[in-house]
C-alpha cells in the first residue's frame, strides 16, 4: 500500500491547487509563466542558506557560441573531483539561478565541484538545443576550471534532474560525454512518449501535471522528431555505461518509467541504485521546507553514491 503524502505536504498542496483552479486551470499558455512560477517556488521553499566558499559565473566555448556555467566549489584550495549539473523544468523553465541552493547542497553532499549549465530552453531553442549546450559544456569543464587555476581530479560525473535526466542519460546513452564515471538522475524524465500508468494515477493535483508536461514537449519537438528514438529509456545501452543512481519520487507522474530504466539497465549488467522517496512529489527539492527529512536524505545518498 502507498504511503500517503508527508501532511505538510499535503497540506500546501491543497491550497496550491485551490489557487490554480480559481486562476483557471492548470495549463500555463506562456513559457515565461512557467519559467517565473518554477523560480518563486524555489525562492518561497528553499530558504535555508547554504554556504559555499567559491560560486563563480563563467562561459565555455561552443562552436561559434558560448554556454553561461555557474561553478559551485565546496573547497576551492583542495583538488577535488567534478560534477555536471543539468537542471530540471520541463525543457522550458530553469536557470542556474533558480537551481542555485540545490547545487551547493549537492557540492557540500558530494565533496565535489559543481558546474551547472544554463543550456538553452524552449521554446525559443527546440530540441536538439539543450543537448548540444550540455554536451559541449561537458567537454569545456576541466578547461573552464583550468583557466579560473582551479584544481580538479580527472573523475567526472554527470547529474540531471527531471528533464535535466533525460540529457544526462540522452547524453550517455549516444556516448557525447567519454569519461563519465557516474551517472546520477533524480526524478528523472526517461520517456518522451507519456505513456506509463503511473502518468495517469498522477495526473493531476501532484504539482506536476500530465497537460503541463505535454504542453512543455510539444514547444521542446517542434519538427516531427521521433520521441521514441529520442528517449533515453529506448536508446540502446553502450558497454561502459556507468554506475548509476536513480531517485523515484512516490507521487511522481514518471515514477513508473524511473524504475523501468533501472531494471533495464541492471538486465544489461549496469549498476544501479535506486532509491524511492514515497511520501513526496516531482521535483520535491523545490519543497524542501516541507520535506526537509526526504531532501536531506537524498543529498545524503547521492552524496554517498557519487564519493564512493
Amino acid at each position: 500500500m502507498e504511503e500517503g503524502l508527508r501532511p505538510r505536504l499535503a497540506a500546501w498542496l491543497e491550497a496550491y491547487n485551490r489557487k490554480l483552479e480559481l486562476a483557471g486551470g492548470a495549463g500555463p499558455v506562456e513559457a515565461q509563466a512557467v519559467r517565473d512560477g518554477l523560480a518563486r517556488l524555489t525562492r518561497a521553499l528553499v530558504t535555508k542558506t547554504v554556504p559555499v566558499p567559491l560560486v563563480a559565473d563563467a562561459v565555455v566555448a561552443a562552436g561559434a557560441a558560448e554556454v553561461a556555467v555557474r561553478i559551485f566549489h565546496p573547497e576551492p584550495h583542495s583538488r577535488l573531483p567534478l560534477a555536471v549539473y543539468l537542471h530540471g523544468g520541463g525543457h522550458v523553465a530553469g536557470s542556474v539561478a533558480v537551481f542555485d541552493p540545490l547545487c551547493r547542497r549537492i557540492a557540500r553532499a558530494a565533496r565535489r565541484v559543481v558546474i551547472a549549465v544554463d543550456y538553452r530552453l524552449a521554446p525559443e531553442h527546440p530540441y536538439p538545443a539543450a543537448l548540444e549546450d550540455a554536451a559541449a559544456a561537458y567537454a569545456g569543464s576541466r578547461e573552464v576550471l583550468a583557466r579560473l587555476g582551479l584544481p580538479c581530479h580527472d573523475h567526472i560525473a554527470l547529474i540531471g534532474d527531471s528533464a535535466g535526466g533525460a540529457l544526462a542519460a540522452s547524453l550517455v546513452h549516444r556516448g557525447l560525454v567519454p569519461g563519465v564515471e557516474r551517472l546520477a538522475l533524480i526524478y528523472p524524465l526517461l520517456d518522451y512518449g507519456l505513456d506509463h500508468p503511473s502518468l495517469e494515477r498522477f495526473a493531476t493535483g501532484y504539482l506536476i501535471e500530465k497537460r503541463r508536461m505535454h504542453w512543455s514537449l510539444e514547444r521542446y519537438f517542434q519538427n516531427g522528431e521521433d520521441r521514441r528514438q529520442a528517449s533515453p529509456l529506448h536508446m540502446d545501452v553502450p558497454d561502459g555505461f556507468p554506475p548509476t543512481f536513480l531517485a523515484a519520487a512516490g507521487f511522481c507522474p514518471l515514477q513508473d518509467e524511473v524504475m523501468a530504466y533501472g531494471e533495464r539497465l541492471r538486465r544489461h549488467g549496469v549498476a544501479v541504485v535506486c532509491h524511492r522517496f514515497p511520501g513526496v512529489v516531482h521535483a520535491f527539492l523545490h519543497l524542501e521546507d516541507l520535506v526537509d527529512e526526504d531532501c536531506h536524505r537524498l543529498y545524503r545518498l547521492l552524496g554517498g553514491f557519487l564519493c564512493s
